[in-house]
């Protein structure tokens, strides 16, 4: 059954998001502190950004000239004061921010530069070698550094003269998101004004954030969580936003403890809550200022879940994308959190959620379909690709590829990717589900599964499992696990040990990545443990 809401009005004619919220709290709340850079230690109101994204789009103006509409304006940097500034002031100038993937190599931005065509590309010194190296993808794109200089980012922004903002409608493009290319392919995700205001109001209503909330934000804004459901929704519900240009689990825990700041809210994906939980400087008296610790990306295990409640702390699973923004959410409540093991939670207000069948149709309570969206948060498409588009963005609706069931109670579970699920001996397998069990092995740190060419059973499962530090259980042991917990058809034939599981900068694994790795070692003929640095052990499960 579909979940709806009335639509009061479009994000076409809804004169909301024809403003800057910067703008607005600007006028309402001056002195407000709005951002704090940890590196730095600097600090902005938001008179003092808006000041700031003024000159800011008056520098874009001055360089983009008459090519400023529509214009992107690529930035490959880490968190800071001047990308949010940045991304503000594209916006304001008409033109499209497009944050790249800092932990990309030359080669993979290549051809990301080469599809979105900016006419300006800002970059942190510590990525200028990969920079020069891309210069002939257009040699008319002209590049700054956001180093300290005169010719520097900072300096140039306040050489300026402030700029008033363009007229332009909430239909209009302002941010281009690649995804993180879990299938190795990444797309641009064309965001437009309207979706960035209605994905901040919803994530707005899940997360509980408003004019008092304080944000911590050290996931990257290249990832729509970063971006908008963090960086966005704080500014514009006038929160304070602390930014951070990188993870590391001291200096997270050192924020969070920080009684000055006051830190309120913090989204991180399952890989950081744990590698949190880890780290020696943990204590949970110092995150006991959280309102609430979001998690979202990837699967999240019920012993984490159930780790961070005993220390007083909700643990608040989600579920979104760069097409949609925030799409479901556990409620802030801990009891919420703990009867619901699994669950990605609600709908967020201002969305449709169908799940629906092979034969088109939506399927019963309880039955697994693809979640099928719709809403003034989700996005008009891929940027350059037609096809592409249309195959997903049918009739209104955006095709998730997600596969997920719907609950007596009306909460939700993804069960798995679409095209992760394989078919073994006639019986769908979805690897998220076999996952869960191997991680719920007290010496399995991760693991991941994908499907094989099987001659018996059509395919079967591989699992690549790495183990805690110091633990030595052999794949007999991993595999008599699953045996009392997995029906026959479901548990993996094949054990592989690695040392890691490849993942995006969301937590998602990057199977795409692993089935290669299987294609590799059977043009080998065996796993190849010195090219890929593993202790392999294989184990054959028969059903």
């Amino acid at each position: 059954m579909a979940h709806s809401f009335s639509r009061m009005a479009s994000s076409a004619d809804c004169g909301l998001v024809t403003d800057d919220p910067i703008l607005y709290r600007a006028r309402v709340a001056p002195d407000r502190q709005a951002l704090f850079e940890i590196a730095s230690g600097r600090q902005l109101t938001y008179k003092e950004l808006n000041a700031r994204i003024a000159r800011c789009t008056g520098l874009l103006g001055d360089m983009l000239g008459t090519r400023r509409d529509g214009a992107r304006v690529a930035m490959l940097a880490r968190n800071s004061v001047d990308s949010i500034v940045l991304a503000f002031a594209c916006q304001r100038a008409g033109a499209i921010y497009v944050p790249l993937n800092w932990r990309l190599n030359a080669a993979e931005l290549r051809p990301i530069l080469a599809d979105c065509a900016p006419a300006l590309l800002v970059h942190d010194e510590e990525f200028s070698v990969a920079v020069a190296s891309l210069a002939d993808v257009d040699p008319e794109m002209a590049v700054i550094s956001t180093a300290d200089g005169p010719a520097g980012l900072a300096a140039r922004i306040e050489a300026n003269s402030p700029a008033e903002p363009v007229s332009c409608d909430a239909e209009r493009a302002c941010v281009l998101l690649y995804t993180s290319g879990t299938t190795g392919q990444p797309k641009g995700v064309v965001i437009t004004r309207g979706n960035t205001f209605f994905a901040a109001v919803n994530f707005s209503f899940v997360g509980e954030i408003g004019p008092g909330s304080v944000a911590l934000c050290d996931l990257p804004f290249f990832h729509t969580i970063g971006l908008i459901a963090v960086a966005r929704t704080t500014l514009m519900l006038g929160g304070t936003l602390v930014v951070s240009d990188r993870f590391t689990p001291a200096r997270t825990l050192a924020a969070l403890a920080d009684r000055k700041q006051r830190i309120t809210h913090y989204f991180a994906v399952p890989q950081i809550a744990l590698a949190l939980r880890n780290d020696p400087a943990y204590s949970a008296a110092d995150l006991s200022g959280l309102h609430a610790l979001f998690v979202g990306g990837a699967p999240l295990t019920q012993a984490l879940i159930e780790s961070y409640l005993e220390d007083g702390v909700a643990l608040v699973n989600g579920y979104g994308m760069s097409e949609a923004g925030t799409v479901l959410h556990v409620p802030i409540d801990r009891g919420a959190v703990r009867d619901n093991p699994g669950s990605v939670g609600l709908p967020a207000p201002l969305l449709d959620i169908r799940i629906v069948g092979e034969d088109g149709r939506e399927v019963d309570e309880g039955e697994i379909g693809e979640l099928w969206l719709r809403g003034p948060a989700v996005s008009p498409g891929y940027w350059n690709r037609p096809a592409e588009t249309a195959a997903a963005f049918t009739e209104g609706w955006y095709r998730t590829g997600d596969l997920g069931r719907r609950e007596a109670n009306g909460f939700y579970r993804i069960v798995d990717r679409l095209k992760d699920m394989y078919i073994s001996g006639g019986e769908n397998v979805y690897p998220a589900e076999v996952e869960a069990v191997l991680a719920s092995h007290s010496d399995v740190l991760d693991a991941a599964v994908v499907g094989i060419p099987d001659m018996k059973w059509g395919e079967c499962g591989l699992a690549y499992v790495v183990l805690r530090p110091g633990a030595v259980p052999t794949a007999e042991a991993i595999a008599g696990h699953c045996a009392a917990k997995l029906a026959a058809f479901k548990r993996p034939a094949h054990i592989l040990f690695v040392k890691t599981i490849p993942r995006t900068a969301s937590g998602k694994v990057q199977k795409h990545v692993l089935r290669q790795l299987h294609s590799d070692e059977l043009f080998n003929d065996r796993p190849d443990e010195t090219a890929h640095g593993n202790h392999a052990e294989t184990y054959g499960v028969t059903s």
